[in-house]
């Protein structure tokens, strides 16, 4: 039976529902109801009575009984549907993801022409399906051909898309848009997409999962799509076809996805106006029999998105919370509301203040815990303590947990092989204009990836461990007060031999600081951690004291000016299958110019020379207008959200770049000064036990053993004293000449290198070295006051003679290091003769360092 020659009525289902899919954070909702596309393509088909690449009514109307059946809930079609398509889709309670066609395989950006028939055609289409809720979303072009992509320059096509998705957006506002990318475009990221789609067809799981891990990545806050996947039965055979769709169907909503599409629903489809015949990609065929996959993907379907675990471990979500009122209360709602089975909340109330305790007292299964006011590690600590839970997961007063947030972060800990997980965390849709500019500022919470799957950090507003496995650790260390504590744990899992993992779809709502002081008063905080990191974690910072990531780092926030286009590998000739965007990192050398040290000992300097001497103005206005050039240069750079970008945001930003490094780094320095004075206190302790029992040994120690302590156990017992004290030291990586670097202080270093000969009877003499330096700091400092010195001598001694005084500063400060290295040695050389006492090691005498004089001076053992 032909269609008619005018588009049929319809009749709605009156249970369907007349919302339109919105999104949620890497989700889709619609209404209430979280929303994850089951979807399949259709068509395109031989032309209808009306001439559309469509079937006919009656025809559509049965395959979308089947597809319905399947347990699907979306078509993909390749052309733009008629109103009576999208009708008979809403009667059957199906959304419609259209993909609007236009010349995509030529160089269309060469050409005005093809450009606007681009334009053209998605106007037309989203003016045609305009506030329809039918439809899902439209994607304005689908797998643009990799060649002409190189052939026309990445950013301009980035560009181009950019506007095809904003004549959408015009057309039909509150549309959501996307493009269909595959892994030879795999680089292109127009920055206005609404949800991100990828065609991918991988037969195997590992290299599926690892793909897909690696798109999550490239998705970053966005919902991701699998828009095509599937396989042909005529080549791979109905059983292959079979196992396959199982797999990956699994796969995908088990990795995170917002939904899947598989190519397609039946065999019956035409391109460039032929039937293809030699493919088999339909789980029905031409006829519409269903294949023995089709019954394979309708359980799937069935059970998608919640595929079960082997187990479910309780988890108990601790929430340390320290005057946390203003957002406590949308926090215990969010995870009042998770979709897990077995799990507590248990609120740490770190002596708060303001209305904590009674907004805890409205939440029936929350248990709350009050204890003094001991910083975020013993809150956490104590969370731990009480909790209940073989898994305890982690998030903050200040974050508001999306509903499946405990289901992927269980399932990628139980699944992966980790023993601790992390997830994202994005700024809120309700959060303020200002929250948005901090968000892009310096210094947010950050994951950092080795892989695409394995973490190195994960931020403690989203992170799980077993419990046991924080245990075995001691659980948070107590001198992290307000951060850093959750570095300091995801490194000592890792020195354990343990592996942490990353849940892209276990994400959080995390709300940024709403003010300008809030947000300096929480970096402060982040550059007192980095003091305390610094001395705990030495091998983790470099000489400057900035800390050094192995894994790359992935934040909204930006780190600085970035001067470099990003890498692209495309494969001999353009034609690689996996064609990938290696991003460039910001220029170091022009972050300088915003910290704090060059603000002290260059832009300062020279604006207080210029006072008496006009010529270094102009020196000192240049640095100044570097450092402020560089700020609204990264300001630039920095990807605002479009919907609370206003015109003084990016001052905003720039005036941010330009705070937060003096911020941290002056509460960095403070610690790190004041734990100086400290340590400084310890040495005089040591020093003066070394000068009571062995002064004349300063360098060299030796001992002797009978054998039964060797030079591996006596490195472990003077490492085990240094970390019992808190002396912040360097293991031997496998590079250097030394056992041992001990940061003492500020301003020296210490090497301990350690040898041990054979006597007789398998006895040795262990000998020890420990070797003195400045620190890269104390040369600095000291090269810098000599330049500064010689700067102002030359400048201004002419004027005034008594200047000729100043160079007299730098024996006093040389003999200032030089005391302090002295004491630094002599104090671990009574540091390192506790431990050989403690080992029941015996000293020798110093005279000599050659073998002669171990054996004239070795115990007698006979």
């Amino acid at each position: 039976m032909s269609a008619p020659a005018s588009s049929p009525p319809v009749v709605l289902a009156s249970a369907s529902p007349r919302f339109r899919v919105t999104v949620d954070g890497k989700f889709f909702r619609l209404a209430d109801a979280r929303f994850f596309v089951k979807g399949v393509t259709y068509g395109p088909f031989a032309p209808n009575a009306l001439g559309e690449p469509f079937a006919s009514v009656e025809q559509t109307a049965t395959d979308f009984r089947l597809i319905r059946e399947l347990g699907a809930n979306l078509v993909r079609v390749y052309h733009v549907p008629p109103t009576w398509f999208l009708e008979l889709a809403q009667a059957h309670e199906l959304r419609v993801l259209v993909d609007i066609p236009w010349p995509k395989h030529l160089c269309f950006l060469d050409h005005p022409a093809l450009r606007q028939q681009a334009r053209e055609a998605v106007r037309q289409a989203a003016t045609a399906c305009c506030a329809h809720p039918a439809v899902l979303g439209y994607s304005v072009v689908n797998e643009i051909p990799p060649d002409i992509v190189r052939w026309s320059g990445v950013r301009r096509m980035e560009r181009f898309i950019e506007e095809l998705v904003d004549e959408a957006h015009r057309a039909d506002p509150g549309c959501l848009c996307t493009f269909g990318s595959f892994p030879p475009t795999e680089y292109l990221s127009p920055g206005n997409l609404d949800f991100i789609t990828f065609n991918v067809y991988l037969h195997e799981r590992k290299p599926q999962e690892r793909y897909l891990a690696r798109l999550q990545m490239l998705a970053d806050a966005h919902p991701l799509l699998l828009g095509e996947f599937g396989m042909d039965s005529k080549r791979e055979g109905t059983a292959r076809q079979t196992d396959y769709l199982k797999t990956q169907i699994e796969t995908a909503f088990r990795a995170g996805l917002a939904g899947t599409v598989l190519f397609s629903f039946t065999d019956d489809w035409h391109r460039g106006g032929e039937a293809i015949t030699d493919w088999a990609f339909g789980l029905t065929t031409q006829g519409r029999q269903p294949k023995f996959s089709f019954q394979a993907v309708r359980a799937c379907y069935a059970t998608a998105p919640a595929f079960p675990e082997a187990r479910g471990p309780k988890v108990s979500v601790v929430v340390a919370s320290f005057n946390g009122a203003r957002t406590l209360r949308i926090c215990l709602e969010s995870l009042d509301r998770l979709h897990y089975p077995h799990y507590e909340v248990i609120l740490v109330d770190d002596g708060s203040t303001d209305e904590t305790p009674e907004i805890a007292r409205g939440f029936g299964r929350v248990r709350y815990l009050p204890i003094p006011h001991r910083g975020l590690s013993a809150a956490r600590n104590a969370g731990i303590e009480a909790a209940t839970g073989d898994i305890v997961a982690f998030t903050d007063s200040d974050c508001r947990a999306d509903e499946d947030w405990l289901r992927y972060l269980v399932g990628d800990l139980l699944r992966n092989g980790f023993v601790g997980v992390g997830g994202p965390n994005f700024l809120p849709p309700e959060d303020s204009v200002v929250a948005a500019a901090v968000l892009v500022s310096p210094g947010g919470p950050a994951h950092v990836m080795l892989t695409d799957r394995e973490a190195e950090h994960i931020p403690g507003c989203n992170m799980a461990f077993y419990k046991w496995a924080l245990e075995e650790i001691g659980g948070f260390d107590p001198i992290f007060w307000r951060a850093g504590d959750d570095v300091d744990v995801c490194w000592r899992l890792r020195e354990a031999g343990y592996k942490l993992g990353f849940s892209p779809a276990a994400f959080v709502w995390h709300y940024r600081r709403s003010t300008v002081l809030a947000y300096l008063r929480q970096q402060a905080g982040y550059g007192e951690a980095e003091a305390l990191l610094a001395r705990k974690h030495p091998d983790y910072f470099n000489s400057f004291g900035e800390s050094v990531w192995r894994g790359r780092i992935y934040t909204s926030s930006l780190a600085g000016v970035i001067l470099r286009r990003p890498v692209i590998y495309h494969g001999i000739f353009g034609s690689g299958l996996f064609q990938r965007l290696y991003a460039s990192q910001p220029a170091a050398l022009l972050s300088l110019l915003n910290s704090l040290e060059f603000h002290v000992f260059v832009t300062l300097p020279l604006l207080v020379l210029s006072a008496s001497f006009f010529p270094a103005l102009p020196v000192a206005l240049t640095t100044m207008t570097a450092s402020l050039a560089c700020c609204v240069l990264a300001a630039a750079q920095a990807h605002l959200p479009r919907s609370r970008l206003r015109w003084w945001s990016r001052p905003l930003v720039a005036s941010l770049f330009f705070l937060q490094p003096v911020a941290r780094g002056w509460a960095r320095y403070r610690w790190r000064f004041q734990s100086s004075a400290q340590m400084q206190f310890g040495w005089l302790r040591l020093a003066a036990a070394r000068r009571a029992n062995r002064s004349e040994a300063r360098e060299f120690l030796r001992y002797w053993s009978e054998g039964s302590v060797d030079r591996v156990a006596l490195l472990n017992a003077i490492v085990a004293k240094l970390e019992s004290e808190g002396w912040p030291c360097k293991w031997d990586s496998g590079w250097t000449n030394h056992d041992v670097e001990i940061h003492a202080a500020d301003w020296s270093r210490v090497s301990l290198t350690t040898v041990a000969e054979i006597m007789d009877q398998g006895c040795l003499v262990l000998r020890c070295r420990l070797r003195t330096g400045w620190s890269l700091a104390a040369l600095i400092l000291f090269w810098g006051v000599l330049a500064v010195e010689a700067v102002v001598i030359g400048l201004l001694a002419h004027l005034q003679p008594w200047l000729w005084m100043i160079p007299l500063s730098l024996p006093i400060l040389s003999g200032f290091i030089d005391l302090q290295v002295r004491t630094a040695q002599i104090a671990l050389a009574a540091l390192v003769d506790e431990a050989a006492v403690e080992l029941k090691l015996k000293p020798l005498a110093a005279r000599s360092e050659g073998p002669l004089a171990h054996a004239a001076s070795a115990p007698d053992t006979h």
